[in-house]
């Protein structure tokens, strides 16, 4: 039955009243765990996103500091790169002009331009000195000013974190007891709507099993029909049976006939069996006249019998030994297959481990490697068809017949290969950049030795230091007349500096 409109509450009996406090002493004591562990809850995250704040903003402090570090630190370069600009111009314009005098005057100018250079790199180095001291001094102010600046900013931000504290946990409480109260108020509408709940339940209930009723009606109606179908089904498959077994029919009447004519036979041969159990019944009595003549028959074979059983007990020697030597060969039989066990866990082992490696290797690879791991056959399609088309026993040798094995390794072997030429192409590219490195080594060393002075400088000959108004380098004698019928001098050659190399190369 369906319901028409709502009944009015049926009063509690005292038992169900107790129930019913019982279950609200429960509700209200399972309520303020709730309360309890979504308060923890609620502060613990409170507290994590506070120090995530926290955290957050001194990454922020930490980074502006660097930014401002980085700006000082930048600006204290391009002052030293301009310095060195300014020093490196001004030693190249002592150079040319050491260059030029060397043509008109090589012992004068080069002696005045040595003093002149020590005066200068003195100068600068205390220029550079006092600049050093004063960008220390300014860096120093500003680490004071932004530390005290870092100092305010952490306690304003205290400030703030304690007052939005309290108010998140005012706000808290507040929320709190208007759940309370929200959670009542629900409490009671649920016990409502489940009475409500248990009379349209009941209605419908009612309801579903007419229903049921009417369909079942229905479903055995239908049934019978269904049944009624395939009993003229059935008949029909009969029908088409006994048709189709009416040769089987006839072949098992003219069984029946010749079992008739065989039964008649067994007849016959029951009588001559007859005949046959007389007969025994006499030669029984024969047996019992010769079972004396076969006594001395039976010791006869008693003393065989005692031969046989000696040749028994050597056969059984035999066997003793023959399990023995079974036992030794079980024996090594164990000993082989645990050693063949042990080489197949080795063998596993392996390929576990190229398998690791594998793993390893596959997060070094390139995005190209993972797309396309396997580079293309070299071979035309043509040659390719034709190899795939070739037969196993086309290879008579025994490396063809190994390459047909271990045909699935191809892919591996590729892969292999590959990073063999790799290997072997980083390895020449090494070499050639190792070669560049020390040619370009070289060609500092030769440009460092002739702009500075030092005892390796001093002890080797250089052009370019002269004391004294002498160089160090070996002196030419003066070339003598020519005389008819004497040898040609020796050749002299011209030396470049290394410096002028250099500025011509690089």
């Amino acid at each position: 039955m369906s319901k028409k409109g709502k009944k009015a509450k049926v009063p509690l009996s005292d038992e169900e009243q107790l129930l019913l406090f019982q279950q609200k002493l429960l509700a209200e004591e399972e309520m303020s765990k709730r309360k309890e562990k979504l308060l923890n809850q609620f502060l613990k995250d409170k507290l994590a996103k506070e120090e995530h704040n926290s955290a957050l903003n001194l990454n922020k402090i930490n980074t502006q500091w660097r930014t401002v570090l980085r700006e000082v630190k930048t600006r204290e370069l391009h002052k030293d790169i301009e310095i060195l600009s300014q020093t490196f111009e001004r030693v190249v314009d002592c150079k040319d002009s050491v260059i030029k005098a060397s043509s008109l005057s090589k012992e004068t100018s080069l002696a005045k331009d040595l003093s002149e250079a020590e005066e200068q790199y003195a100068h600068a180095l205390r220029s550079h000195l006092h600049s050093i001291d004063q960008l220390l001094a300014l860096q120093r102010c500003r680490l004071n000013l932004l530390e005290e600046n870092y100092n305010m900013e952490l306690e304003a931000l205290t400030k703030e974190f304690e007052t939005e504290r309290k108010t998140i946990i005012d706000q808290h409480e507040k929320e709190i007891h208007y759940l309370q109260d929200v959670f009542m108020a629900m409490e009671q509408n649920y016990i409502d709507s489940e009475y409500e709940s248990k009379l349209e339940f009941q209605s419908m209930w009612d309801d579903l099993k007419n229903k049921n009723l009417e369909e079942k009606h229905f479903l055995r109606l239908q049934l019978e029909n269904i049944v009624e179908d395939l009993w003229r089904r059935f008949q029909d498959a009969l029908k088409n049976y006994t048709d189709a077994t009416e040769d089987r029919k006839i072949a098992f009447e003219t069984l029946k006939v010749k079992d008739e004519k065989s039964s008649k036979e067994i007849e016959v041969q029951m009588k001559k069996i007859q005949k046959l159990q007389d007969a025994i019944i006499i030669l029984k009595g024969k047996i019992l006249v010769h079972s004396r003549e076969s006594e001395e028959q039976n010791q006869d074979i008693r003393e065989d019998k005692e031969l046989v059983l000696v040749q028994l007990r050597k056969l059984k020697a035999q066997r003793t030994q023959a399990r023995g030597i079974a036992q030794e060969n079980l024996v090594k039989l164990t000993l082989e297959s645990n050693a063949t066990l042990k080489a197949l866990r080795e063998i596993v082992d392996k390929g576990e481990k190229i398998l690791k490696l594998a793993e390893i290797c596959r997060k070094f690879e390139t995005e190209e490697e993972k797309v396309l791991p396997f580079y293309s056959s070299a071979l035309t399609p043509a040659e390719q068809e034709e190899i795939e088309t070739m037969e196993p026993e086309e290879f008579k040798e025994e490396l063809g017949k190994v390459i047909m094995d271990y045909k699935g390794m191809e892919n591996f072997w590729k892969r292999y290969n590959k990073v063999k030429l790799e290997q072997l192409s980083l390895r020449h590219r090494r070499v050639q950049l190792l070669e560049i490195n020390e040619k370009l080594r070289e060609m500092l060393r030769q440009y460092l030795d002739g702009i500075s002075v030092s005892d390796e400088v001093l002890s080797q000959l250089n052009p370019l230091f002269i004391v004294n108004h002498r160089s160090n380098l070996p002196q030419l004698l003066p070339a003598p007349t020519a005389q008819p019928g004497d040898k040609k001098p020796p050749a002299t050659y011209s030396i470049i500096e290394a410096a002028h190399v250099v500025s011509h190369t690089l």
